[in-house]
């Protein structure tokens, strides 16, 4: 009786049914992607974070005027596609109280931005 059970279970768990692990054998796989998927993201996050630090107050400004070159810079390193970012910036714009007071509701919002 133990068999034909175990054997189910082991069936049950290799289906393509959606769920929330996934496929068990793929577990290690989805798990080093993920890894390296934090690192680059972690990295990339580094980035945008010394770009808007270093230059806050300049590209507070620049987000009012409607653009400048600390700001895309930024967005460059955040990923934010060339044909979103005027709309990203009117976006900014209008909650540019948020970003007045924290530079790390900036980074936030531009790495949002940037996928």
């Amino acid at each position: 009786m133990r068999w034909p059970v175990t054997a189910v279970l082991l069936l049950a768990a290799c289906s393509n049914e959606a769920n929330h692990l996934g496929n068990p054998l793929m577990l290690p796989v989805s798990g080093i992607s993920t890894v390296i998927g934090n690192a680059v993201y972690e990295k990339r996050r580094g980035q945008v974070e010394l770009i808007v630090k270093s230059n806050y107050d300049t590209i507070r400004k620049e987000i009012s005027a409607g653009g400048g070159p600390a700001l895309t810079k930024a967005m460059d390193a955040a990923g934010i596609p060339l044909s979103e970012r005027p709309a990203r910036i009117i976006q900014l714009q209008s909650d540019i109280g948020i970003y007045n007071a924290s530079p790390g509701a900036l980074v936030t919002a531009l790495m949002v931005y940037g996928g």
